[in-house]
């Protein structure tokens, strides 16, 4: 694993510093990957929606496909 330094005001170190006191992360370097994943994972589902608007329609979504679409569902819900 590579280091990165990064230089912070004291304001944003005392955020972090009790972020990582409050909701249990190991480091300062841990809730900062954390921070990153999450990042990417909206990225990644940002890209992911503009892929759908850019895509061509796969159908009609009127009354009928709901419909169907709940049958559906209700042949796969636990007894």
């Amino acid at each position: 694993m590579s280091t990165m330094n990064i230089s912070l005001p004291e304001s944003q170190r005392s955020f972090v510093d009790q972020q990582v006191a409050d909701r249990g992360f190991v480091s300062c370097s841990e809730y900062i990957r954390d921070l990153i994943r999450k990042e990417q994972d909206v990225e990644n589902f940002r890209s992911l929606l503009l892929a759908g608007a850019n895509s061509p329609p796969a159908g009609v979504a009127d009354a009928e496909y709901f419909e169907e679409l709940r049958a559906r569902v209700r042949q796969h819900e636990a007894p």
